[in-house]
């Protein structure tokens, strides 16, 4: 049971001139070896920690298991403070494998665990509306910082705790409140051993975009009892494909491949279009992985190269009707993914109700399988004939096991197409920036060059604001 890659429509052979020839591939022998050794060494060197995460997480998930049996009975719902990888992660994983519709399943039919809540923003009305929504004291809180600087989490925790040591008093709080974060630097586990918070661990050389296998990702998945072990051996099992130095071989890098010739033939858009609604979210989490770690200014010899792919995010059917009008016809910038299931988990079969209309009685009797898979196909057809670059990944069924595989696909596709851009595709700087201005305009000490660069900015012209 593995996931599978279909390229065929990626190809000129196929799609005619816009597509990548066979030939394409075959002459960048040079960069595909270059890349191999590259993925290779820095793996060596632990410079890709998160490869080895399929392998040495063992210890961890006994105690985040224990933990869940601890504490899931005494608790309505758990609750992500964090954001990035660490709230797009466990929504992508919980979305996937758990029912829909699970937080208003009565606890029972949740097989006694409880309810997810994960809370990525700062909007005000947010929090608010949340305690309104719940008992906020029957509720456990994972702060997920792996500095523990993160203005936004860090905000939200700073005002949960408050409330909490209102509610309930400082000492009964505390197993209201579980951090994961780095082991050793940074704020959040200074405060963890301070306020006497049991914590999890991210391991230093892990990325919070990378971070899915570690207790950032397990623990939200564990506690809404999904199969931790199984994300992790489906992990393994696509590790295992992606070691094949043989690009013919190795689907990850095969798609990075893909993408890469893409990028340099004007395709500056990638299309993340799932055939399920248990995918749904998987773009939103490929987003942030594919736009943070390729959307770089600089390469690796500090030459600046503004490279970098717009990730799109879009859902079948439902934007059949909104988006593929312009995929068929519209600009040839853009190479689409199509993410399609071989076995739903249900079956639903349309009733022969109109069978004397032509245009609804053709559906009698067809389930919403075999349409929902039908439109995945024509619509596939329809942005070949369209001379539309596409791929199509599929699973055989949605489970823990094809999802880890899926989920570590994407990551190692991520990486090798940093090394073939030849840029870090570890480093967020631009991301920083932004961070940094916020700090210096709320006076956080160490920034006052940031606030005087602030400051000395030009003014915003009134004539231009309507």
């Amino acid at each position: 049971m593995k996931l599978k890659m279909d390229y065929n429509n990626a190809l000129s052979e196929r799609i005619g001139k816009d597509g990548i020839f066979k030939e394409q591939i075959d002459k960048l022998s040079a960069a595909v070896a270059k890349a191999n050794t590259a993925m290779t060494v820095k793996r060596a060197a632990g410079k890709m920690a998160w490869r080895d995460l399929p392998y040495n997480q063992e210890g961890v998930v006994k105690e985040i298991l224990d933990y869940v049996n601890q504490e899931k009975d005494g608790i309505d719902a758990f609750v992500v403070l964090g954001i990035g990888g660490s709230a797009l992660g466990p929504s992508a994983v919980q979305q996937a494998l758990n029912h829909p519709f699970w937080n208003e399943l009565p606890r029972e039919k949740r097989g006694g665990f409880p309810k997810l809540y994960v809370l990525d923003n700062v909007d005000p009305e947010r929090l608010v509306y949340f305690f309104q929504t719940v008992d906020p004291t029957r509720c456990l809180y994972n702060v997920i910082s792996k500095s523990g600087s993160t203005s936004e989490t860090m905000s939200q925790f700073m005002i949960i705790q408050q409330l909490l040591e209102e509610k309930l008093g400082k000492e009964a709080a505390k197993r209201r409140i579980v951090c994961t974060t780095d082991a050793v630097s940074g704020n959040l586990i200074t405060i963890a051993k301070a306020e006497g918070y049991k914590y999890f661990i991210i391991p230093s050389a892990v990325g919070g975009r990378f971070s899915e296998f570690t207790p950032v990702g397990l623990l939200p998945a564990a506690f809404c009892g999904i199969d931790i072990k199984g994300l992790l051996v489906g992990a393994a099992q696509m590790d295992e494909l992606c070691k094949n130095e043989d690009i013919y071989k190795n689907p990850a890098h095969m798609y990075a491949l893909l993408h890469y010739i893409a990028m340099n033939n004007g395709k500056n858009i990638s299309v993340m279009m799932p055939y399920a609604d248990s995918l749904k979210l998987i773009s939103d989490w490929y987003a942030q992985l594919w736009a943070e770690s390729l959307g770089k200014m600089y390469d690796l010899d500090g030459k600046v190269v503004n490279v970098g792919q717009t990730p799109v995010k879009a859902l079948g059917v439902t934007d059949q009707h909104s988006q593929v009008q312009l995929y068929a016809e519209g600009p040839f910038d853009k190479i689409i993914v199509f993410l399609g299931v071989d076995e739903y988990r249900e079956t639903i079969t349309i009733p022969k109700t109109y069978s004397d209309m032509p245009s609804l009685g053709f559906l009698g009797g067809v389930t919403h399988n075999e349409l929902i898979k039908t439109e995945q196909a024509a619509t596939e057809y329809a942005v070949t004939k369209a001379g539309r670059m596409n791929i199509s990944l599929t699973l055989p069924k949605v489970n823990a096991q094809t999802l880890g595989q899926l989920l570590y696909f994407f990551e190692v596709a991520t990486a090798y197409a940093g090394e073939l851009l030849n840029i870090d595709a570890f480093d967020q700087p631009g991301v920083e920036e932004g961070k940094n201005a916020t700090y210096a305009m709320f006076g956080r000490p160490g920034y006052e060059d940031k606030k005087a660069e602030l400051d000395a900015a030009p003014v915003k012209d009134r004539k231009y604001v309507i």
